[in-house]
């Protein structure tokens, strides 16, 4: 490994999975987790024989690893950006741009080994299945991504990086008006638009996952729940991202004379805008008292875990424990057909640690020292 190579790897494909780790830790649960270990096999056996087998579904999946190909290149850009990381534009260029070529397709390697290595095992599953295209388009496709992603990156260290603009979002909507708790939606849509996006793409493959495992039984209501359990869980890393906005950018709103009931109440409809494409679909599949029903117990669920971390803290391990932990014994509750119990214990445990726990802080480490 060339020294370029390996500094590139210590500062993007290091920090990358350092950066990113409760978001693999949760996809680690969507996937492994929520299905039973003697099934766990067949069910993604099944599951990559169908993208193999459909084109609309292989191009799906080939678009959720764009998306976090691209999720991958505004963290390079943004490291590049960052102070400290400026004399890599310096040392970059003191190499031939063969040389560079090959370090940064060895960085993206790195960076797309989860998807390598899934893809992988894939491809297998299709020489093995006589479904040869799709396979040799799993490999193209991957190779198109990492040759395209080192080609960006050499094209992001030819230019030093200007001042930060606005988002079109933001210099669109600057003159309207921002309550307090309406602040992290606009922070998702300036700052976080391609990790709402990948969440929500995650979102419609676990509908479509829960509903194709329990399909002989797809009716009864306890699967309803528990694919918005799911949902809920998928959205995880998108509440932990929440805190720490609110830790980094908010701590002076403990100083503005709210009251921690309508802070709470502002909460709720943070994360109702933010599941607004999933109610629209309960609404649109279920008779409307269930749906409501549904969104109560989805809006309980999440605001249980963002309550959660004002008192756990600010850590990415320890939360994920404790989501694990809790969605086993809500998915239990919901088994024994007990959704509305469910809604009222999460709803009552969210204000409860909400109320006593809101005035606590918690540091938040910069994102290249996590």
């Amino acid at each position: 490994m060339s020294a370029l190579t390996n500094v590139l790897n210590k500062v993007f494909a290091h920090g990358f999975y350092r950066a990113h780790a409760g978001m693999f830790i949760f996809i680690f649960l969507v996937l492994f987790g929520a299905v039973p270990g003697d099934m766990l096999i067949s069910y993604h056996k099944s599951l990559m024989l169908a993208f193999l087998t459909s084109p609309l579904l292989l191009a799906v999946v080939f678009g959720v690893w764009l998306l976090y190909m691209v999720k991958a290149w505004h963290y390079v850009a943004g490291q590049l950006a960052a102070p400290h990381h400026q004399f890599l534009f310096y040392s970059i260029s003191a190499y031939s741009k063969r040389d560079q070529f090959i370090s940064w397709l060895v960085i993206q390697f790195n960076i797309l080994l989860p998807i390598i290595v899934y893809g992988g095992i894939t491809i297998g599953v299709g020489l093995t299945h006589q479904s040869y295209l799709a396979s040799l388009g799993i490999v193209v496709y991957l190779l198109l991504l990492s040759v395209a992603s080192a080609f960006f990156c050499i094209r992001l260290t030819q230019v030093l990086p200007e001042g930060k603009q606005l988002s079109l979002f933001l210099r669109f909507g600057k003159s309207m008006p921002k309550p307090y708790f309406s602040l992290f939606i606009w922070h998702i849509f300036n700052q976080k638009k391609v990790a709402y996006t990948i969440i929500k793409v995650i979102s419609w493959i676990v509908i479509t996952a829960v509903f194709a495992l329990f399909d002989d039984v797809k009716h009864d209501t306890r699967v309803a729940g528990i694919a918005v359990l799911a949902i809920i869980v998928a959205h995880v890393a998108i509440v932990f991202e929440e805190r720490v906005f609110e830790e980094t950018f908010l701590r002076f709103g403990r100083n503005l004379p709210y009251g921690r009931s309508s802070l709470f109440g502002g909460f709720v409809l943070v994360y109702f805008a933010m599941l607004l494409p999933e109610i629209i679909w309960l609404f649109t599949r279920f008779d409307p008292m269930f749906a409501v029903e549904l969104t109560l117990f989805a809006l309980s669920a999440i605001m249980l875990f963002h309550s959660l971390l004002y008192r756990i803290g600010l850590t990415m391990d320890i939360y994920m424990q404790w989501v694990l932990g809790l969605f086993m014994l809500i998915f239990w509750i919901v088994m024994f057909k007990a959704m509305l119990l469910a809604t009222l214990l999460c709803i009552a445990a969210a204000f409860v640690l909400f109320y006593f726990n809101y005035y606590k802080s918690f540091a938040v480490l910069p994102e290249s020292e996590k």
